[in-house]
């Protein structure tokens, strides 16, 4: 699985798209139906985890872009 998840989340007033670990946000949107989108396609692209949050922070949905093994184990 790639590094560097992509998580949506609210600040300030807008919805941004962040990659965990590189400390900025990468995208900008008004909108959160904008920034999942958004977030989605970067996710795809990177091979990795999408988490989106809600107002307050808490993660609403979590999905997985990555190799991910099947059947799952255990």
């Amino acid at each position: 699985m790639a590094k560097g998840w992509v998580h949506t989340v609210h600040q300030d007033g807008s919805w941004y798209n962040e990659i965990e670990g590189e400390g900025r946000l990468a995208t900008a949107h008004r909108s959160k139906r904008d920034a999942v989108e958004t977030g989605r396609m970067l996710a795809r692209f990177r091979v990795t985890e999408h988490l989106i949050h809600n107002l307050e922070g808490t993660i609403s949905e979590r999905n997985s872009y990555g190799s991910d093994p099947y059947p799952p184990p255990g």
